[in-house]
């Protein structure tokens, strides 16, 4: 007997339809399993016959062969143990095979037989609402995310004999949807608020430059001057996620199976803070089958990387692609992925090895030496990507004692939003230019037109302080989304004159 289930799998960030093909003959009993399967796959013959077993059934003593189609794409994980166990009892006419064309079967089974959570449900949800297909039937543990797309039945079941009951229409199940709507009415509730922080206007006011724009932000100043703090709290001054944005964030997240089980959509923009020992492969992507890393994970969000000169300088390096492409290719001898990684990079930093360089209060003991060769693990390069380069100084004592509530971040974030509804109207019709930050040579020219005495201010501060080509264009950008938040349409000298106040700091320190 012959029978074919479908199933799904994830390839990058996208899914791909698998059929799970099975012809059972009378021949010495054995189970093969063919169509470039990895360990894991090639392990769910034990697992499949003992949850077989275990949920009352007797698998007829045949010769069983398994095919995954299509057999050039290798098939990873345990999501295919569902498919597989169905295939081998619907061929031995257990099951019937009725519902089994419009229906996908997903899930790990345990040797009891019970269901457990696997990885890239919503991706593969989605595609099979692109390809028609009707229904689909996960764990009970996996059903939130792929519940959130419409136009497909969803099934959150226990086991295996309940899909059994399901499939020969024996049982009523009731499909699981989740309203997006509903979901997104819960968010920006962030716990954490820039009214906690004493003091660091001008930190406060540069992060909300940064925010506006998107631009990259780099804090330096001494131990306990607030950069973390500060750091934390900047995603709840950002625009918050539309759906599109949201689904993106939430297949990456699902794909890498770090999606809460009762978290149907990522609904609040990332923040990822990796330590500063982590692999190049963990910050970027990467694995004989390559996985997105840290800076897909804060896709339309933030990452933040502390102690920026501790991490390793080859880590650091590999940042400039996605820095640039908002995009990381991850390539293998057999295959090429893509990871989507449009991030805000918000960096902090101490201005030199004991971290007191700049602090008024506390003695610096390093020489001039040991501060260049602290600052030089950052490249120049890299540095230059970097828009916003601001100097957090240590809280003054006033500042600390103070009862005063600072401004609450749902107000900075007002401010944001229509700074960033300009920009949107501005670029309207454009590919890929969303924000000020995105913009290339060619919208410089056209978008940040300057005035002679802007021009002049520039020129002066590109000569004395010796910026490279690409700082010019960032003061540009930065000028641009200072104007936005002032509601200009000009580009005026006290825009550029801020906006090269957070450039220099990078020179000052390079000793130049």
């Amino acid at each position: 007997m012959f029978s074919k289930v479908l199933s799904g799998a994830t390839f990058g960030i996208d899914a791909f339809l698998v059929e799970v093909e099975t012809h059972s003959e009378k021949q010495l009993p054995s189970i093969t399993i063919v169509g470039l399967p990895d360990n894991a796959v090639k392990e769910s013959r034990e697992r499949v016959t003992a949850a077989i077993k275990n949920s009352g059934i007797e698998l007829p003593h045949r010769k069983h062969t398994i095919n995954l189609a299509p057999a050039d794409i290798k098939k990873e994980g345990s999501a295919f143990d569902l498919a597989i166990a169905i295939g081998l009892l619907s061929s031995n006419e257990i099951v019937k095979q009725d519902l089994l064309k419009e229906t996908i079967l997903l899930g790990e089974l345990s040797l009891d037989g019970s269901l457990r959570k696997i990885k890239g449900a919503l991706p593969i949800a989605v595609d099979a609402r692109r390809k028609g297909i009707k229904k689909i039937i996960l764990p009970i543990d996996s059903v939130k995310e792929a519940s959130i797309v419409d136009g497909i039945e969803v099934f959150g079941l226990h086991n295996l004999m309940e899909v059994i009951q399901f499939l020969n229409e024996e049982e009523k199940f009731i499909p699981v949807h989740t309203n997006k709507d509903d979901v997104f009415a819960q968010v920006n509730t962030y716990a954490l608020d820039f009214s906690d922080v004493k003091g660091q206007e001008n930190v406060k006011r540069a992060l909300e430059i940064a925010a506006a724009g998107g631009h990259n932000i780099l804090m330096i100043g001494p131990p306990g001057s607030g950069k973390t703090m500060l750091a934390k709290r900047f995603p709840s001054i950002l625009p918050p996620l539309n759906f599109e944005e949201a689904l993106e964030t939430t297949k990456i997240h699902s794909v890498a199976g770090i999606l809460r089980k009762d978290q149907a959509l990522i609904t609040e923009r990332p923040f990822r803070s990796p330590h500063h020992t982590i692999s190049d492969a963990a910050l970027i992507g990467g694995g004989t089958i390559p996985r997105p890393g840290e800076v897909s994970y804060a896709h339309h969000g933030v990452l933040f990387l502390d102690e920026l000169p501790e991490f390793k300088k080859n880590v650091l390096e590999v940042l400039r692609q996605p820095l640039e492409d908002y995009k990381v290719t991850v390539s293998r001898s057999k295959m090429s992925l893509e990871f989507p990684a449009n991030f805000m990079l918000a960096a902090a930093m101490n201005p030199c090895p004991c971290g007191f360089f700049t602090d008024p209060s506390k003695e610096c003991t390093c020489n001039t030496m040991q501060i260049q060769k602290y600052m030089a693990k950052i490249s120049g390069p890299l540095l230059d990507r970097i828009d916003i380069h601001i100097e957090v100084p240590a809280v003054k004592f006033k500042d600390l004692a103070s009862s005063s509530v600072g401004e609450r971040s749902t107000d900075i974030r007002k401010r944001v939003i229509v700074a960033r509804e300009i920009q949107q109207e501005r670029f309207t019709g454009l590919k890929n230019i969303f924000k000020n930050a995105d913009m290339s040579s060619k919208e410089l020219r056209k978008f940040c037109k300057l005035d002679s005495k802007s021009e002049e201010l520039l020129k002066m501060a590109m000569t004395r302080l010796g910026l490279s080509a690409r700082a010019y264009d960032r003061i540009i950008k930065v000028s641009r989304t200072i104007a936005d938040l002032e509601k200009s349409k000009d580009i005026l000298p006290q825009y550029i004159s801020e906006a090269i106040q957070y450039r220099s700091l990078d020179r000052e320190l390079w000793g130049h």
